[in-house]
């Protein structure tokens, strides 16, 4: 019998990657649907009934339909919860405050600061053939210094990002950071020990690990 839950796009994709990350850590059985880009089928009325943007990832449970990968992932988390997986911390205000915060930084400081340099050095040369903008890139690491000051301090603290636990705040970093070490500019890790320190812990993790092998990178 087929798995029940479906993701449609390409593993390598970041945002995939960021429900596919989800699904590892708690053990669930899925099929990974591939979606055409050069066929446009994304754009297909089929897949605009999953993603009515015509964009990925779409995840489909039975009859349920999702898209936005921080909203698919939430679900995955909330669904398969058990006392080994509990990424949403959501027995604890605190502690569930704290993985919030920690979601929301990443998506409106650390991403937009550090995605540019991945798209400037990986994803448009590979895509588009088309050369790297040092300009774009320099200003976005400027911003990711930064952040990155920031999660230095944070990290001195604490193991992980919302405290001495690994969470669904953590996981969202892994698909561009996995690029960005990828890009000459991975030595810049290493003028923030904790913040290093915090990226190979979860480079560490089985399902984390297991996940990088399948993210052959876009060439």
């Amino acid at each position: 019998m087929a798995p029940a839950l479906k993701v449609f796009g390409p593993a390598r994709s970041t945002n995939v990657a960021r429900v596919l990350v989800c699904l590892e850590e708690v053990g669930a059985e899925y099929e990974l649907v591939d979606i055409d880009f050069a066929a446009r089928e994304q754009k297909s009325p089929d897949h605009l009934k999953r993603n009515p943007f015509g964009q990925i990832p779409a995840f489909q449970d039975g009859d349920l339909l999702l898209f936005e990968s921080r909203a698919i992932g939430k679900y995955i988390l909330r669904k398969y919860k058990t006392s080994d997986a509990d990424l949403l911390r959501e027995g604890d205000l605190a502690e569930a405050a704290m993985v919030d915060v920690w979601t929301e930084v990443e998506a409106h400081q650390y991403n937009p600061a550090l995605s540019p340099v991945v798209y400037e050095c990986v994803i448009y040369p590979a895509i588009h053939g088309t050369p790297t903008n040092q300009r774009v890139v320099d200003e976005s690491l400027e911003k990711l210094r930064k952040v990155l000051e920031v999660y230095e301090a944070r990290l001195s603290e604490s193991a992980y990002l919302a405290g001495d636990f690994a969470s669904f705040a953590d996981l969202n970093h892994f698909p561009y950071t996995f690029y960005f070490m990828a890009t000459p500019h991975a030595p810049l890790f290493d003028e923030y020990p904790h913040v290093k320190a915090w990226w190979e812990r979860l480079m560490a993790r089985p399902a984390i690990k297991k996940l990088a092998a399948r993210m052959a990178l876009l060439n």
